[in-house]
């Protein structure tokens, strides 16, 4: 459950945006891969999600589960390939589908570790159409993506490639799978995908990673996992910098990177931007935070037992609180 997302909700402060998110591989094997189930649906109606995968019946399995559920949203999975060109490619099906790739699986590599074979060694190909994000958000007429989640076996690279005009243009936040080893014959690495988004203008905040160990070895180690191989990584645009573009530089897109900031597990990133948006626009209604800061640290009672005066930020937006929560501050 957000701590700021929900209170913005509540107070009305998210009917002034529409949030929209795009998953590139948005196969859903488990709950919480449901974008709802994360929090997004706090944004509804003013919500867009689109998801992509090559597998057309996994698109029609969600897009029927969607229509059951009645949902209050615009949500649609399309049956595409993204890549970063238009054209024909090769689609390794893996074992598990869930693994399949435009890159070959790299099978002796594989073998080398425990619990990953069986899953990713190659059971047939076919060819498919690739298009890019790009040329799907032209055809749509899509203006605008804020957040871009992409999970492709090693293609992640070439589908943010083909994505360079919506990136540059309107995304705040990625989500992207990485590979630490070649999982797949010659697919690009972290440090890749790494440089290419610190060359659009993202900053790395967290990265998670599944280990294995040696299939070979009957021993293992009682103070590491064995050898990273893959994971995730989250990027966002630090849009409280100076040197920030002014296509960017906007409280409608600062607002909605606290929002995604905090569902992607960043609270402190959250309130920091809230109060640069309270201190900055303020003045504005549509851009006072100071309530729902106060309404967010309230949450916690061993920080209310310090006393809300105690801590920096609420004395530099104090003046902006009203209501019940300047009734609060009174009382502390």
């Amino acid at each position: 459950m957000s701590l700021f997302v929900s209170s913005l909700k509540k107070s009305g402060h998210l009917d002034q945006i529409h949030m929209a998110l795009c998953h590139v591989g948005s196969r859903k094997l488990i709950n919480q891969d449901d974008f709802a189930s994360q929090g997004w649906d706090l944004f509804a109606p003013r919500l867009s999600i689109y998801g992509f995968d090559a597998d057309a019946d996994a698109c029609d399995q969600a897009n029927a589960e969607l229509e059951a559920r009645q949902i209050n949203w615009n949500e649609k999975h399309i049956p595409l390939a993204l890549w970063k060109s238009v054209g024909e490619s090769t689609l390794y099906v893996t074992h598990d589908p869930m693994c399949s790739s435009l890159y070959p699986p790299n099978e002796p590599y594989l073998a080398r570790f425990s619990e990953v074979a069986e899953f990713m060694n190659l059971n047939f190909t076919v060819e498919i159409e690739t298009t890019t994000l790009d040329d799907f958000c032209k055809a749509q007429k899509i203006e605008e993506i804020d957040f871009l989640q992409t999970d492709v076996q090693g293609a992640d690279l070439q589908v943010l490639q083909g994505a360079s005009e919506i990136l540059s243009r309107s995304i705040l936040g990625v989500k992207v799978e990485v590979l630490f080893s070649p999982l797949y014959v010659d697919s690009p690495l972290f440090a890749d995908i790494d440089t290419y988004l610190r060359e659009q203008g993202f900053s790395l905040f967290t990265l998670t990673a599944a280990s294995r160990y040696r299939a070979r070895s009957p021993i293992i180690s009682t103070v590491r996992n064995g050898q990273i191989l893959w994971g995730d990584a989250i990027y966002f645009r630090d849009l409280i910098q100076e040197n920030i573009s002014p296509n960017f530089k906007t409280p409608e897109h600062i607002l909605k990177l606290a929002c995604i900031a905090e569902l992607m597990g960043f609270p402190d990133y959250t309130m920091e931007i809230l109060e640069y948006l309270t201190l900055n626009y303020g003045t504005d209604p549509q851009y006072n935070f100071a309530n729902n800061i106060i309404e967010g640290i309230s949450q916690f009672p061993e920080l209310v037992k310090q006393g809300f005066n105690s801590f920096p930020i609420i004395q530099r937006i104090r003046d902006y609180a009203s209501g019940d929560a300047a009734d609060l501050l009174e009382n502390r």
